[in-house]
């Protein structure tokens, strides 16, 4: 059987109060579809919960106009903890959310508009393309950057997430990695310098190798249509000893936990993941129920410990308020699911 890619169906984010950022995240990027919210029990992530089953408060938000989702996620059994030491560009692990928009100019004016902590100028990447930095009430860094791909107009500026900005410590590693398990076989740039429109970020102003990873063939499944193309962008720091992002906490502790790939074909990922060397570290094996969805999920982990997360969707709540559940095992897995089933889903917006 083949194995499916659908795209980013999300990134997690560990925050303090989920429904304050859900709050935040529907007014400032449009993340204001709930696939699901739920309270429950994260039972099956013992090797990164401190060895025992931790409750949870999670949220899966998405932006009809198209893009990867967040979830929004909330320890409720205990106090979700912040690095012991500020974050720098070059980390290992997530620094940074892209999020996509068709205009970068009018995104960052509006973001100035509203008082938002824009980082700096609009700045130049390697590419030529403009972009800038803006973080979230909790310090979370997302980079605005131009997209030209569109499921559905909408009022909000921005789509949904495009991808992340990775600190690695192996360039050629993780460049076999993200190519070899993700797809991600197209090197737009690989520069080595200072970097303008990255030197206000925090740890910004060091030498960096800089890799922007895209895929050439186009995603395949059910949300390939709504999660769309993606991009992911490798940096290693030259000058200094990077350190881990989530050295000594806990998966679900503030700040961006892991990426998540929507994907059909879950035993051929786990036999390709084990013979390229990096074998699932948490698998559900079954069907798992989030209350509103359900499906199954498994982790691994990119060269430096990153968590990479698969998700085969067995059940999508398109209609919640009459019930309407798609049930995705009975379909053609390399099909999109129709535009007008998956646009049916903006009924369940939450409105401020």
């Amino acid at each position: 059987m083949a194995i499916y890619i659908s795209g980013i169906q999300q990134i997690g984010i560990g925050i303090p109060n989920v429904h304050e950022a859900f709050k935040w995240y529907r007014q400032n990027f449009g993340m204001d579809i709930p696939v699901f919210d739920e309270a429950a029990t994260a039972a099956l992530m013992l090797p990164y919960t401190g060895g025992k089953p931790q409750d949870r408060h999670a949220i899966l938000a998405i932006n009809l106009q198209g893009g990867g989702g967040f979830e929004i996620w909330q320890y409720v059994s205990r106090t979700p903890q912040p690095s012991k030491f500020e974050l720098e560009l070059g980390d290992l692990g997530i620094f940074a959310a892209k999020m996509k928009c068709r205009n970068v100019r009018e995104v960052y004016d509006t973001f100035l508009k509203k008082d938002l902590n824009v980082v700096g100028l609009i700045g130049e990447t390697p590419e030529g393309k403009e972009n800038f930095f803006v973080t979230d009430p909790y310090g979370n860094y997302f980079q605005i950057v131009e997209g030209d791909e569109w499921f559905k107009k909408e009022d909000s500026l921005t789509g949904g997430a495009y991808g992340c900005v990775i600190g690695v410590s192996d360039m050629e590693k993780s460049k076999n990695f993200y190519k070899r398990i993700l797809g991600y076989d197209q090197v737009v740039y690989e520069v080595e310098n200072k970097f303008e429109d990255l030197k206000l970020l925090s740890g910004g102003d060091y030498y960096f190798q800089r890799v922007l990873l895209r895929h050439s063939q186009a995603r395949q499944g059910s949300f390939s249509r709504v999660l769309g193309k993606s991009e992911i962008e490798l940096v290693k720091v030259i000058g200094r000893e990077p350190r881990r992002i989530y050295d000594n906490r806990f998966w679900g502790d503030l700040g961006f936990i892991h990426l998540c790939y929507d994907i059909f074909g879950m035993d051929e990922m786990q036999e390709k993941c084990r013979a390229l060397g990096h074998p699932f570290t948490v698998d559900s094996a079954n069907s798992f129920d989030m209350g509103e969805a359900a499906g199954r999920f498994s982790y691994i982990e990119d060269p430096d410990g990153t968590l990479i997360e698969f998700v085969e969707t067995h059940k999508l709540p398109i209609l919640k308020k009459i019930g309407w559940y798609k049930n995705l095992r009975k379909k053609d897995p390399a099909t999109p699911l129709p535009d007008w089933m998956m646009k049916s889903m903006r009924f369940n917006r939450v409105k401020d």
